[in-house]
């Protein structure tokens, strides 16, 4: 009798060991709404190169006035790879056209234009095609995929330090891409090298991209540089003052009257000149 309860007693058991607990909800826990909910968002889980897209999308959307899904970018060289970065991309148009942006990881807290100076943790280019989708608006320069393009090359030999004119480039067509791949960083428009220095010697016929220039130096701290003021239509007046920080075209730097001993801000706008405030 006793083996037999215990036989029965062990299967017992073993039938209950084997069957799942039921579960239970946490006490303040809303079990229906806990079911509905799905997955992690998307978002958590981008590239840093799809949330860098992002970005600019949205960025070029607020600029342009389209939508952020309508904007078209080019893709990247698979050798480019995105770094992560804590902080809001500092995104704008470094050349005269608006077909590449520039995006920038800043290394400090703030906007660019507050942080003129400061060095970027990484910095790389990208090739906008389009803005709209529905009725694509292209920029100067840029092709329908597929179409024969420009680039810019260099009609001779340029070293380090130059800075760029239009008689120095020339535009020709682009060959064919290789498997469809847009190389972004190959400029299309002279618009795009102009008052831009060269950041490494090049060549006779060497294509021109986005890594071999940067926006030269125009006004260099300590030089005199002749500010206007007012426009030309109704007023318009000219000084010389000195420069107490370089500056690059389009960029905001300090002067100084030199005869009245007054600080104030210019806008660079070409070779040792800038516009007042």
């Amino acid at each position: 009798m006793q083996m037999l309860c215990l036989v029965a007693c062990w299967g017992w058991a073993s039938a209950w060991a084997a069957t799942p607990p039921p579960q239970v909800a946490p006490v303040g826990v809303d079990t229906v709404s806990t079911a509905k909910k799905g997955p992690v968002d998307a978002a958590s889980n981008a590239t840093p190169a799809e949330k860098m897209q992002v970005q600019v999308r949205q960025w070029m959307a607020q600029t342009s006035g389209g939508s952020a899904d309508e904007v078209q970018i080019a893709p990247m060289d698979n050798r480019v790879q995105v770094l992560p970065c804590e902080r809001a991309l500092w995104i704008d148009h470094p050349f005269a056209s608006r077909e590449t942006v520039r995006v920038r990881c800043p290394a400090v807290a703030g906007a660019a234009a507050q942080n003129a100076n400061a060095v970027p943790l990484w910095q790389l280019y990208l090739r906008i095609l389009s803005v709209g989708a529905a009725s694509p608006t292209r920029f100067a320069g840029s092709t329908a995929p597929g179409a024969p393009g420009k680039m810019v090359v260099v009609r001779q030999l340029l070293q380090r330090g130059t800075i760029l004119t239009p008689e120095m480039l020339q535009e020709v067509d682009a060959p064919v891409p290789v498997n469809g791949q847009i190389d972004a960083t190959q400029l299309t428009s002279l618009q795009d090298a102009a008052m831009a220095e060269l950041v490494r010697d090049l060549p006779a016929g060497s294509p021109l991209r986005t890594h071999d220039i940067r926006r030269a130096v125009l006004v260099k701290m300590g030089q005199q540089v002749m500010m206007t003021v007012g426009s030309g239509a109704d007023f318009q007046i000219r000084i010389r003052v000195e420069a107490l920080q370089d500056g690059r075209m389009g960029e905001q730097v300090k002067l100084k009257n030199t005869e009245s001993g007054r600080n104030m801000s210019g806008v660079v706008t070409g070779p040792n000149a800038v516009k007042g405030l």
